[in-house]
């Protein structure tokens, strides 16, 4: 899940120090989130837990929890009793022997829904100077994507991590310690086995991708968007088969007529809908990913010569009514590019494309071209000797928006393969 980690350049970090004893791990940030990690931890770890409100922290000594959540006194206690957890407001002693500093405040929020997301970081401030160089920092705070870059550049002395939250008032102790999964985005393979050891008594399984990818997890949104589909549906409220994996637009006219027919049915009823109309403007406009994808890439698209392969909406027929392919052609025909197209099934053009070439194989729509554009998922495309055809294009260019090639293209040197949500 990390090959796209080479992209995020920062200065080296000091290394993990080796370690013999046990994982020595303090928590900032002891409301929900914080109190259970701290009483769960210590039932495996060392555990300090920092707070800088006294009266919490004087509590929590006492064995009492800032709010209900069932069990979480007694699994206080338990840790206090048996020496594996303490509670303190200074960072110099919380954070001197710190493997892992894990920020775990409950972010504020004020009346309008806003995130108060610099408190917590002056927090984190406060005692990030006192924690060893090489040390890791570990999110779970709800801040916004992005943070975790915004740290590295502050503290180029430390690694940080993240793992988005999975709290669950009224069960949160067994959330934590019986997860199905946990999400946790690194910066590098380094940082792997220590989160790992963290890990391994709550989780079978440990989902790696980057930072970005995790922290947008929990906000759903896109960041490398394939990172983010496998995090979604890890969550069993969601599932490993929801239709969430980032791609092209639909072609055709099935669903975009069901679309319709949907919207037009609410009218008649008197229901105003906004969800379903809202699919065919974003697929419209979705549809031309692929064209501004090219002039990203390639620039002036004058001169330029794209190969387009497959034309048919979708394999296994000959039809191109509807077809993406087709709507493709004819915007960068009139963009002045050289267009090139082949399918395995369309032995002549309509007299829409008059102006676009039709090559015999795919070797020949591919030759010096300055990019090819997958359009439709033939399986030959796949069998196609790619080692060979990327070098004989002028720019080894592929963009393929479902990714169906990623197989093929991800061990050819030079080869540039942009897919959606995908990193390039």
């Amino acid at each position: 899940m990390l090959q796209a980690a080479q992209f995020y350049e920062r200065p080296p970090v000091a290394p993990h120090p080796a370690r013999e004893t046990k994982l020595n791990l303090t928590v900032l940030g002891l409301w929900h989130l914080g109190c259970v990690t701290a009483a769960c931890c210590a039932r495996h770890f060392q555990v300090i837990g920092l707070d800088f409100d006294a009266q919490n922290v004087e509590n929590l000594r006492q064995g009492r929890a800032p709010l209900f959540e069932p069990g979480l006194d007694a699994l206080l206690s338990a840790g206090l009793e048996r020496n594996q957890l303490s509670f303190t407001t200074d960072p110099e002693t919380a954070c001197a022997n710190a493997d892992i500093l894990w920020l775990t405040y409950d972010t504020p929020v004020n009346e309008k829904d806003e995130s108060d997301v610099e408190s917590v970081l002056a927090n984190l401030r406060r005692a990030l100077p006192h924690l060893r160089e090489g040390a890791l920092v570990l999110i779970s705070a709800q801040l916004p994507a992005g943070s975790c870059a915004r740290l590295e550049a502050e503290f180029p002395r430390f690694h940080f991590a993240c793992s988005p939250e999975n709290l669950r008032l009224g069960r949160a102790i067994e959330a934590f310690e019986k997860a199905d999964r946990v999400i946790a985005g690194i910066r590098g393979e380094a940082d792997k086995p220590l989160l790992e050891e963290l890990f391994r008594p709550f989780t079978p399984r440990v989902l790696f991708m980057r930072t970005e990818s995790a922290e947008m997890v929990k906000h759903a949104l896109n960041s490398d968007a394939r990172e983010v589909s496998a995090g979604l549906k890890s969550e069993p409220r969601i599932g490993p088969k929801a239709y969430l994996g980032p791609g092209g637009a639909f072609a055709g006219g099935t669903l975009a007529r069901d679309v319709v027919t949907l919207t037009g049915l609410a009218a008649e009823k008197g229901e105003t809908l906004a969800v379903i109309p809202a699919i065919t403007r974003s697929n419209d406009l979705h549809r031309g990913w692929a064209f501004r994808r090219l002039e990203s890439r390639l620039g002036e698209l004058a001169g330029k010569t794209v190969a387009i392969l497959g034309l048919t909406y979708t394999p296994n027929t000959d039809t191109l009514r509807r077809s993406a392919a087709v709507e493709v052609c004819l915007r960068l025909a009139a963009a002045g590019a050289v267009v090139k197209a082949f399918d395995p099934r369309v032995k002549r053009l309509p007299e829409e494309l008059a102006g676009v070439r039709l090559a015999r194989d795919i070797a020949e729509a591919v030759a010096d071209a300055d990019a090819a554009v997958v359009c439709t998922e033939w399986p030959a495309f796949r069998e196609a000797p790619w080692a060979s055809l990327a070098p004989a294009m002028r720019q080894a260019v592929i963009v393929d928006a479902n990714g169906f090639l990623e197989k093929e293209l991800k061990s050819i040197p030079g080869l540039e393969h942009l897919s959606v949500g995908r990193a390039s």
